[in-house]
């Protein structure tokens, strides 16, 4: 566990830098995390400011330039940046999202039959998503899980959606003796 306090502002800030940076693999500009994270540019470089002198972040100078995060970024978002991790898909209104995976399932409120709800933390950028708009996740590796389910809400600071969930499906597994 990462003992670097953020303001919501700097991890949301920080977590776009993450996933825009994983998918471009160079430098980010400031401008291009202020426009998915909807802030004001100037904004998000006096964050870049404050996350470069808490050892988060790296400056790129020139046309090229940008952000980058350092690795004391991913402790402090407690990613987890494995090589060798399990792909679990996602679809999103019915297409799969190449530039997305999901990290971690957490289910809220499997209690209340009408009203099961999941968080569904993403490594990815979360601004392509809307309320209502219909997610399926998985299957997970292990046990072949998939959720169906509606975006409730966005939680940007955990960068995960907030579904409730229409339908959980798991194949059955054969009875051994």
């Amino acid at each position: 566990m990462s003992s670097i306090e953020l303001t919501p502002s700097q991890q949301t800030i920080l977590q776009e830098l993450v996933n825009l940076y994983k998918t471009a693999e160079t430098a980010v500009k400031g401008e291009e995390i202020a426009g998915e994270v909807d802030r004001n540019p100037g904004t998000v470089r006096n964050q870049m400011q404050s996350l470069k002198a808490l050892q988060l972040v790296e400056g790129v100078p020139g046309p090229k330039g940008g952000y980058k995060p350092t690795a004391k970024a991913y402790d402090a978002l407690e990613i987890q940046d494995l090589d060798q991790a399990a792909d679990v898909p996602l679809a999103h209104n019915g297409e799969n999202v190449e530039t997305a995976n999901v990290d971690q399932i957490d289910l809220t409120s499997v209690h209340h039959p009408e009203k099961c709800r999941a968080n569904i933390s993403l490594q990815g950028s979360l601004s392509a998503f809307s309320e209502g708009d219909t997610v399926t996740v998985g299957p997970t590796p292990l046990s072949r899980l998939e959720i169906v389910g509606k975006i409730d809400g966005k939680d940007e600071t955990d960068n995960a959606l907030v579904l409730t969930i229409d339908d959980m499906r798991a194949p059955v597994a054969p009875q051994t003796e």
